[in-house]
């Protein structure tokens, strides 16, 4: 019986430390297959974004790219020892384009959504933001928020494939809709008088109230809906999304990231930049 309990033993060890090996064996197989092996061996951060949503990725009068994005990516190319490069990128193109890896990461006010997520990862959000309203001054004290404007009377812009969008079909569906390729093109629409509100992100809505819409649109500031902005990664990579979420909890608490949040989104000094 105690011969047979050793072997027995033995056997299950054996069988253990297999196990264990192959497992070990797996882990070394998918980091050496990360991203983070990539960037570091090419010396590249490639980070896609798309220029134009204020004021986390724009080209100033230069045609430098700046903003809240472009400085922390800047910030996670140093912690990597690498170069930063910036890929500009439609926003239409921008998921398909990380697929197929035309850069290593999205760093560009991208919102978390169920739909997204389905296709590529996120790591722990960096802002959190929400759906706001520029309003044509005729509505004052008529509309208040955007329950207000579930009305077919109603004209509201936002910008092709954004959560605007979504916003307007899923919480104003009786309104009409007209889409624009930019948010800048949605809001003038409303400035000019052919809309009567448009609908984004509380970042753009802020910024181009100070730059175009005093004494000329309406802010209605307060968001609406919760949107949380994260960088978005290809699936299957771990260490990647590791080093990611790990960075994110270092600059939030070294001093950095309220740095780079004074200056972009508490402060609008950087508009004279791009004017």
């Amino acid at each position: 019986m105690k011969k047979g309990l050793v072997m027995g033993l033995v056997f299950a060890t054996a069988i253990l430390f297999g196990f264990s090996a192959t497992a070990i064996g797996s882990d070394i197989d998918l980091a050496k297959k990360s991203t983070l092996e990539q960037i570091t061996k090419r010396g590249e951060l490639r980070v896609g974004f798309e220029a134009g949503y204020l004021p986390f990725e724009m080209a100033d009068k230069k045609g430098r790219f700046i903003g809240f994005d472009i400085d922390m990516a800047k910030e996670m190319a140093k912690a990597m020892g690498v170069k930063f490069v910036p890929v500009n990128t439609a926003w239409d193109g921008i998921i398909p384009a990380l697929i197929t890896k035309k850069f290593d990461i999205i760093i560009s006010g991208m919102t978390v959504t169920q739909e997204r997520n389905l296709k590529i990862n996120f790591a722990d959000p960096y802002i959190i933001v929400g759906q706001t309203i520029l309003l044509n001054p005729k509505h004052k004290g008529k509309v208040k928020s955007y329950k207000d404007l579930n009305n077919k009377k109603y004209t509201l812009t936002s910008k092709l494939g954004t959560t605007g969008e979504q916003a307007i079909k899923r919480m104003i569906p009786r309104a009409r809709y007209k889409s624009f390729e930019t948010e800048s093109e949605a809001a003038l629409e409303v400035l000019n008088g052919k809309a009567d509100a448009t609908i984004y992100d509380l970042p753009f809505c802020a910024t181009f109230m100070a730059q175009q819409g005093k004494g000329k649109l309406i802010f209605l500031d307060e968001p609406f809906t919760f949107e949380p902005l994260a960088w978005a990664i290809r699936k299957g990579d771990p260490d990647f999304m590791n080093w990611l979420n790990n960075f994110l909890r270092q600059v939030k608490n070294d001093g950095r990231y309220q740095k780079i949040y004074s200056r972009w989104i508490t402060s609008t000094d950087w508009i004279k930049e791009i004017e």
